[in-house]
């Protein structure tokens, strides 16, 4: 009897420390968001390593696939620039993945000006933990206009 509320009691601490940790890589996945929502690069640049791999994956108009590499201080720039629109990327659908010092999220999104919808796509991240702090080393998206199933508690 000992043995197994051992064991239970192993289990139940196992599984509150992955939460923990997609919790904790959750969060940063989340600052990139806020990053963007409210104009900050240097909360932007918080979640990254430095010079990390972005890519964003479409169709194009004469239906070929392309893999499109993204200049990350472009995106840092742009980030930082003050708008006239917010920029809204909502996510839901939340994968979280982890091995060792290792993890990948991937989620929908959409993306808005404001309110009105621009694209959607998912977000595919992948992170590090290094010195006790998750940090994204390669994200690559998708983009497209249409064929969007956004549930309505995401939409603005």
């Amino acid at each position: 009897m000992k043995k197994i509320l051992l064991v239970c009691l192993l289990g139940i601490s196992f599984a509150g420390n992955a939460q923990d940790e997609k919790e904790e890589i959750m969060k940063v996945v989340n600052q990139v968001f806020e990053a963007m929502r409210t104009n900050d690069s240097t909360l932007l640049k918080q979640c990254f390593i430095e010079n990390p791999y972005t890519f964003t994956a479409y169709i194009n108009k004469e239906g070929k696939s392309i893999l499109s590499t993204d200049d990350f201080q472009r995106f840092i720039d742009a980030v930082g620039q003050p708008k006239e629109r917010v920029w809204n990327e909502p996510i839901w659908n939340e994968k979280v993945n982890i091995d060792g010092n290792l993890a990948s999220v991937w989620v929908d999104y959409a993306f808005y000006l404001d309110d009105q919808f621009s694209h959607c796509g998912v977000d595919a991240f992948h992170l590090i933990l290094q010195e006790g702090a998750w940090k994204i080393f390669h994200l690559v998206d998708t983009r497209r206009r249409s064929d969007c199933v956004i549930p309505d508690d995401i939409k603005p």
